[in-house]
């Protein structure tokens, strides 16, 4: 890896300005996600054959998952899929469990017992007190099996499927809110992969269909990347009034929000820190898409704009950390600074995000791991932990004056379209007056002394992630890595030193 050095004239200096609110922060960007692949859902949140009892909930529920993520305030959890979705048919995991269908699984060659499905799921969203997103099946699902599938979760009138649901035990509906058309519809691993104009079509076509039955479900579209094709076909053609009279006089248009999905890592340090920077150029390339669309179909400025569901995001080397071998990454320091840059671009891309949902909650390229008797936080767990406790309310306006990091980046096309600091910084403030800012120093030899200006003079708390060196990992009984908590009075007028290879969280109540 190339040395690179910093001089000692070079200045920097990060100015926050929290009375200049940018966008309010929906808390769904903090969300998660449970698929059925490798150890997410059975040994991860749901174990009843695991021996140590005192683990389980009376579900079969693992308490210590429960434990770790309550906590956090996780808003949503998207499941069944991922790519499982596109052979999951949802009624061979309810009624009594003895007797639910094993299956094949083609997506991660397991077999699916179905001993975890949609009751389930519902359960455990009520014990870590979220919401449930699912996730239609696109690839051999039908509309009539997606139909009875809202039916299920959403009915409340004297009809076969919400009579199942009662017989099943569960008196109430769900009221699942959210809803996807399928998941990574344009991948050549997908069955039943299709084309963007079959994909939209079929889209289109369910859509009607479901508003018809539940008007109140919010639908997400089957996106890529952002920046594609792909992307702007399917909303040109999705985004527009549904031409339905029993969906009321204002015709909103069926698509409520756009899924994209991205993953970035490398074994290169600088590269893996700056790689999440792609995602902030794929959220503005896929808002303007949207804006586009509006355009060309001439929808009144009155209509309510889609938003961007990035419903798949993480550090995930599939080499490193095959899907088809249960996709276990185990994260370094240098995967933690790229999670937290991750993070950093969802708050300074507020405006343009209705919900984001780290891949996976549980295991599977996962910030939380299990074991037999207990739980592992790697890496990721902190920044995530951070961000989920402190960076609410609405994004503030910050100044960075800083050198900039000049080496290759992954994509090649990151600093064509954004600039790579040495720091990278986003800032909020809450609603009870809290200004928190993250800074990530992503150098890996030099501390940066950088002079705050809009503390106010006040007393800030400090969190800080960091460790001996950007290769350390957490291991079962041996955590190298956490948070560690300090105070730092900025009256003093003495600049604060960020830490290299490092992520620091400053707090402070704004007067």
């Amino acid at each position: 890896m190339t040395t690179y050095t910093l001089t000692p004239s070079e200045k920097t200096s990060i100015s926050i300005f929290p009375k200049h609110k940018i966008s309010r922060i929906d808390r769904n960007i903090y969300s998660g996600f449970t698929e059925h692949m490798g150890r997410c859902i059975y040994t991860g949140i749901y174990d009843p054959s695991n021996p140590h009892k005192h683990l389980l909930t009376p579900e079969g529920f693992r308490k210590d998952v429960l434990d770790e993520l309550r906590p956090l305030s996780i808003p949503v959890f998207r499941y069944p899929g991922g790519n499982f979705c596109a052979t999951y048919h949802w009624q061979d995991g309810i009624g009594p469990v003895s007797q639910r269908p094993a299956r094949p699984e083609l997506a991660w060659g397991a077999i699916e017992t179905n001993h975890f499905g949609t009751d389930e799921f519902m359960a455990w969203c009520a014990a870590v007190h979220a919401e449930p997103y699912l996730c239609l099946n696109f690839g051999t699902g039908t509309l009539d099996e997606a139909l009875a599938w809202v039916e299920y979760c959403n009915g409340t009138k004297d009809t076969y499927y919400a009579n199942l649901r009662r017989a099943n035990g569960h008196a109430a509906p769900y009221n699942v809110k959210y809803w996807a058309l399928g998941n990574e519809m344009w991948g050549d691993w997908q069955l039943n992969q299709m084309t963007e104009s079959a994909y939209a079509d079929r889209a289109w076509q369910w859509a009607k269909a479901l508003k018809l039955l539940d008007p109140s479900i919010t639908l997400i579209l089957c996106g890529k990347e952002g920046p594609t094709s792909w992307d702007y076909h399917v909303l040109k053609h999705c985004l527009r009034p549904a031409g339905l009279s029993d969906l009321g006089e204002a015709q909103t248009p069926l698509i409520d929000m756009h899924s994209i999905h991205l993953y970035t890592a490398s074994e290169d340090h600088y590269e893996n820190a700056t790689a999440p920077l792609a995602a902030e150029r794929s959220i503005e390339v896929c808002s303007a898409l949207i804006d586009l669309a509006f355009v060309e179909n001439k929808l009144p400025a009155t209509q309510t704009r889609p938003k961007i569901c990035f419903d798949e995001w993480n550090v995930w080397s599939p080499p490193r950390a095959p899907g088809s071998k249960c996709a276990e990454e185990k994260y370094t320091l240098s995967d933690a600074l790229a999670v937290a840059v991750w993070l950093n671009v969802l708050v300074r891309k507020a405006r343009d995000l209705g919900m984001a949902c780290i891949a996976q909650s549980v295991n599977v390229i996962s910030p939380l791991m299990t074991t037999e008797t207990g739980v592992i936080k790697q890496t990721t767990w902190f920044p995530y932990e951070l961000f989920c406790r402190f960076m609410k309310g609405h994004t503030v306006a910050v100044h960075l004056e800083c050198d900039a990091y000049t080496g290759p980046t992954k994509p090649d096309w990151v600093r064509a379209t954004k600039d790579t600091p040495w720091l990278d910084v986003s800032a909020t403030l809450d609603d009870e007056g809290y200004v928190t800012m993250c800074v990530v120093n992503i150098h890996l030899d030099t501390d940066l002394s950088t002079a705050v200006n809009g503390t106010a003079g006040a007393k800030v708390r400090v969190f800080s992630i960091t460790g001996s060196h950007e290769k350390i990992t957490n291991m079962a009984g041996k955590e190298e890595v956490g948070i560690q908590e300090s105070e730092w009075d900025s009256s003093a007028n003495a600049d604060f030193v960020f830490p290299r290879c490092s992520v620091t969280m400053l707090r402070w109540k704004q007067e």
